[in-house]
């Protein structure tokens, strides 16, 4: 069964509850109108008004000494009085018996059980005791009754305090400040603190005289409302469940009771979305959260790990949602140990990541399991649901369309989706071209930073190469397009750690066509071709070449493009034998670049000028070795047409057949030599003539290092003579 995890398709049911069997159980909430959890809300808070009344009349009595404590600051009787004014008599000498137990039971009985009153769910949620309530209540009051804050001041004997004070908490839940039952309701660990339901405050002072204050999406919670917490709001994300094999292991350990798993992602694995499918086939919302969107300074976010790692937990349970957050090494790397904050969480809590389970993260030990890959079926049934609501093209073939790229099912939502605005903006249907721009859309802009983007446009139409060239380059785009259904679907990758990638070799003389091929290649799959940037990965320091493509490889298989390695023979050259130690740290160099290659799951391309200088050992990791030879005389004249457009003013002495005949080019050659005549005639704004190009020819001969000949320029000689 499919579901969106955002809730859209199920029935809001609470989180399923440890019992001591071991088991789970999911009890139904029955909703009530916002307005009876707000009616509730201030009944209790009518119990603090009456308390903070008895405490007053305390220090009225003399129990307390109330001194001015050097503040300057008064509140006379009369004003506590008018504050204090209650439907309910307050508890004097003489006043009527059991006043106290009066307000409690009107503040409990006024609701039916079994309702959703907002303060009864938050104690079931997180297993607040009664007294965990009580303190709650009294630091919540000022935040929704302004006369609490003059009333604690004065409970204080400083106005200036107008939150509670531990002290004060206590004293008006029943306890003393020696009292350890106390004390250990406001214990780091103990509910309200740990899940970020209540914040003491002021560390630097003794205990009792902290503040106590409650964070605003509790209290917009109590008060019926649902938005998110805006830390917590900015990082969520849509998943879209869907059933794999491991969806019923993961089942089986939540009904368990097993509430914290770890799924451990892989290039085009599929974790949210597994654990999104597990959570909807129990019936249970899945809250999504992805840290890849926080900036690389928390401080900046405004928030320690731990802090957003408790608001997480917090906003999940608040929302009878389970919890998928990751990856989780982006928190790890900053607080190793916060992972132990989703330990015990009052929901189920699914987390993410690339790497392996680090055991010195938390003492507990969570379920590991690896994130599935999703194949054709689930994406074609996302694409499915995304397109629906769409016009889509008569003659679209999607499956053909998108085939060769690696997804994962949010992925295809969110390029659907791309895809749809874009066909509403320009009136047309979607269709293949629309999807592959959607696709690329969600390529992520952090591999631009050390490699070029360049948005692929030449085809294999536009390349003039032998026939036999032609057939190899096709080859390669058809393995990138299937490889998922070859080496995953019918099994064909192996057993082994050897990468599902595609890598191909093109060696050449510089100019015969390389680049422009990977282009091509690219353009065909519906990708965008990324040339690494030599400058941005060669480190003189050791070790720190290696580093810098770790990263581009880690940030390639995350994108659907072809990763170009132009002069590839200054990386993958070859190991020489050991005379200093400078050879040592160039040959581990090489040796981990061959290994990486073996392992890398994308399409890569690598050019080189030099074939001979390539290690022996990276011919046996290619799938493909296209040698680019330099244009015969037919293909140079295709070459002399092609660089000459018709847009291009030209004039009528122009000789093709005698360039394409005397002068043995390559195109990129022939590319400059156009060039160059065409800023020669420009200045005039004149026809190219065959004088220009001639003139041309001797400049790029020159530039080349060649000599220019009479046998060679025949009558135009005269032209290029020094």
């Amino acid at each position: 069964m499919d579901g969106r995890s955002a809730g859209l398709h199920h029935d809001q049911v609470a989180p399923a509850a440890r019992t001591s069997a071991g088991a789970t159980t999911r009890a139904r909430i029955r909703p009530v109108a916002e307005d009876s959890s707000a009616d509730h809300l201030r009944e209790r808070l009518e119990l603090v008004l009456f308390r903070v009344s008895a405490a007053a009349e305390r220090r009225r009595e003399g129990e307390w000494s109330q001194v001015d404590g050097g503040h300057g600051l008064f509140v006379s009787d009369a004003e506590i009085d008018a504050l204090l004014r209650l439907p309910l008599p307050r508890p004097a000498e003489g006043g009527p018996p059991g006043a106290l137990e009066a307000v409690e039971a009107r503040a409990e009985q006024a609701h039916t059980e079994g309702a959703d009153m907002r303060l009864r769910r938050l104690a079931a949620t997180f297993g607040l005791a009664p007294l965990d309530v009580e303190i709650l209540l009294v630091a919540l009051a000022p935040d929704l009754d302004p006369r609490f804050e003059r009333l604690y001041g004065y409970l204080h004997d400083d106005l200036s305090r107008r939150r509670a004070s531990v002290g004060l908490a206590l004293e008006l839940s029943g306890h003393h400040g020696m009292s350890a039952a106390g004390h250990r309701r406001l214990h780091p660990d103990a509910p309200l603190v740990r899940w970020g339901l209540m914040m003491v405050e002021d560390a630097q002072r003794p205990l009792l005289t902290r503040s106590l204050r409650v964070p605003d999406r509790v209290i917009a919670f109590l008060l019926g409302q649902d938005g998110p917490d805006p830390d917590v709001g900015s990082l969520t994300t849509v998943l879209m469940g869907a059933e794999y094999p491991v969806t019923q292991e993961i089942v089986r350990a939540l009904e368990d009771g097993i509430w914290l798993l770890y799924l451990r992602e892989r290039a085009g694995t599929a974790a949210g979305s597994a654990a999104a499918g597990a959570f909807a086939r129990m019936g249970v919302r899945a809250l999504g959260l992805d840290l890849r969107r926080l900036p690389p300074d928390l401080a900046a976010f405004g928030s320690s790990p731990r802090d957003l790692a408790v608001a997480c937990v917090r906003e999940a349970a608040l929302t009878l949602s389970a919890l998928v957050v990751g990856p989780l090494e982006v928190l790890a790397a900053v607080d190793p140990l916060v992972a132990q904050v989703f330990v015990g969480a009052p929901a189920p809590v699914v987390l993410t990541g690339s790497g392996a389970w680090d055991p010195a993260w938390t003492n507990a030990v969570p379920l590991v399991v690896d994130a599935p890959h999703p194949d054709a079926a689930v994406r074609d049934r996302v694409w499915s649901e995304v397109l629906d609501h769409v016009p889509v093209a008569d003659d679209l073939d999607r499956a053909g369309a998108t085939a060769q790229y690696t997804l994962t099912p949010e992925q295809v939502w969110r390029a659907g989706r791309a895809a749809g605005l874009h066909a509403a903006a320009a009136g047309r249907p979607v269709d293949a071209e629309l999807l592959r721009d959607g696709v690329r859309a969600q390529n992520a802009g952090r591999l631009e930073a050390r490699a070029r983007r360049i948005i692929a446009r030449a085809t294999f139409a536009d390349l003039v190469l032998p026939p036999r060239v032609l057939v190899q380059l096709e080859e390669i785009s058809e393995w990138a397009r299937w490889r998922d259904v070859v080496r995953g679907e019918w099994g064909m990758g192996g057993k082994g750690s050897k990468g599902q990638g595609v890598t191909a070799l093109f060696a050449g003389s510089s100019g015969t066509g390389k680049t422009l091929s990977a282009e091509a290649i690219a353009s065909s799959l519906g990708f965008d071709l990324y040339a690494i940037d030599l400058s941005t990965v060669v480190d003189k320091y050791i070790g720190e070449t290696e580093k810098h493509l770790e990263r581009i490889f880690e940030e390639a298989e995350g994108v659907n493009g072809v990763l170009f390695f132009d002069e590839a023979d200054a990386l993958f050259g070859k190991r020489s034998e050991t005379k200093e130690a400078k050879d040592r740290y160039a040959n581990v160099e090489v040796a981990y670049l061959l290994q990486r290659m073996e392992q890398f799951n994308g399409v890569a391309v690598l050019a080189t000028n030099l074939q001979a200088n390539l290690d022996e050992a990276f011919t046996r990791r290619l799938d493909a070795l296209v040698v680019f030879p330099e244009p015969e005389e037919a293909e140079r004249s295709r070459l002399w047409e092609a660089h000459l457009p018709a847009t291009l003013p030209r004039a009528g002495d122009l000789d093709l057949e005698f360039l394409s005949r005397s002068f043995v080019l390559t195109g990129g050659d022939i590319r400059n030599i156009c060039l160059a005549a065409a800023h020669r005639a420009a200045p005039e704004r004149r026809p190219v003539c065959m004088d220009d190009l001639v003139w041309a020819t001797g400049r790029e001969y020159r530039k080349l290092g060649r000599l220019c000949t009479e046998a060679e320029f025949g009558r135009y000689f005269g032209l290029v003579r020094v």
